[in-house]
């Protein structure tokens, strides 16, 4: 049986990443829905993470998106984070909000779109020089409506072509983390529109690049712990985006929708090595009806939960199992590991960390959201806008 001081001591080695546009408005097509005490500038959102992590214990740092999160000195943005016991984590790029953008970015037909594009990923990895971040973190809406619309290997060619530039120009410690998606906004064929084609681009690149496996971003009955399982075994999972969808892309918090799917990736990151640094556990989510912090904070709570299961599996029983071809017993053992309360376990964990065991109360309790809901009146609530 798996030993729980040896579960225990794993858990307490977590970490999550939150994002910093979670804290902000978000929505839908049709409406974002403005909340009271929504962050105003980078530093507000900042503050927020700070509390995810005082509370949890678990997330350490918030990756930045440029240019939602841009800001004049971004050393100084680094200080405040370290100030409020953060750092920043990832730089997310954005080459989709800006109307030169309409038919592509770096996979645009036009060479002086595509410049345009590359410029803005080199400028991220500048602020990852002045942060200190590692992971640059490339989404592409790039794509076409319609056969015929561009060809469809020149586009993959001009694709090839940026990444190289920007692969160049990072440094030593730096990272490119390539998120892939198989459809939207792109209708007929997206540039990166699976986990196989960032492979394909990581791995002529070399080392610094890694695929990101978003959770929402796959179609439905896809097994994306097998892919999982494929990225780790060939040294190429970068990260993870963690989010739950229960059509196409929706972006609710991870574990929503399936939480047996997530505890099944949980397993497989641990089986194959994955529970390390290397691989970055990311939240890429948007509240738009629930309050900003406690949905992040029940997010991270959602990961423990699944790691905590998936460390829970009698790894060396359900090898027996599987050796001897006993489908059942092989199963059992899974089912056992994913059907235990591990809410208890964790609340051990925290309680020896000096937290609270259950962080959502506690929050509720700081008052931070009646406090933030007064003092953030005027300005411009951060969102993006849809």
């Amino acid at each position: 049986m798996t030993e729980f001081a040896a579960v225990k001591a794993a858990l307490k080695t977590q970490a999550v990443e939150t994002p910093s546009w979670a804290y902000g408005n978000s929505g839908t097509r049709f409406k974002v829905f403005a909340q009271p005490g929504v962050p105003r500038t980078p530093e507000e959102k900042i503050d927020d993470a700070a509390k995810v992590h005082e509370f949890t214990g678990a997330a350490p740092t918030v990756a930045l998106h440029i240019p939602w999160d841009r800001v004049d000195d971004f050393a100084a943005l680094a200080k405040h984070a370290e100030e409020r016991g953060l750092k920043l984590g990832a730089i997310n790029s954005n080459t989709f909000q800006d109307d030169d953008y309409r038919l592509g970015s770096v996979c645009h037909p036009d060479a002086a779109v595509r410049r345009k594009a590359v410029s803005h990923l080199l400028e991220c990895v500048d602020i990852m020089d002045a942060t200190g971040s590692r992971d640059l973190k490339l989404w592409f809406a790039d794509g076409t409506n319609y056969p015929g619309q561009d060809d469809l290997r020149e586009r993959q060619d001009r694709l090839a072509e940026a990444l190289a530039q920007v692969h160049d120009r990072l440094g030593d410690d730096q990272r490119m983390l390539l998120e892939y998606k198989f459809f939207e906004p792109a209708f007929y064929a997206t540039d990166v529109p699976d986990w196989g084609t960032a492979y394909a681009h990581c791995l002529k690149l070399g080392p610094k690049a890694q695929v990101v496996v978003d959770t929402g971003h796959h179609a439905p009955g896809t097994n994306i712990e097998f892919i999982v399982a494929t990225l780790l075994r060939e040294g190429k999972l970068g990260a993870f985006d963690f989010n739950s969808r229960f059509y196409a892309d929706d972006d609710l918090m991870v574990g929503a929708a399936d939480p047996f799917q997530l505890f099944r990736i949980m397993y497989e990151v641990i089986r194959g090595g994955g529970f390390t640094s290397d691989v970055a556990f990311m939240l890429d989510q948007c509240h738009n009806i629930e309050a900003k912090i406690p949905a992040i904070i029940r997010s991270v709570m959602n990961v423990q939960e699944a790691t905590a299961k998936a460390l829970l599996v009698d790894r060396d029983a359900l090898a027996a199992a599987q050796r001897s071809g006993d489908v059942l017993a092989a199963n059992a053992v899974v089912m056992d590991a994913y059907n235990t309360d591990v809410r208890p376990l964790l609340a051990e964990v925290r309680t020896e960390l000096g937290l609270d065991p259950d962080p959502v109360a506690a929050y509720h309790r700081s008052g931070w959201a009646e406090r933030i809901a007064a003092e953030r009146v005027g300005g411009q609530q951060a969102g993006w806008g849809a």
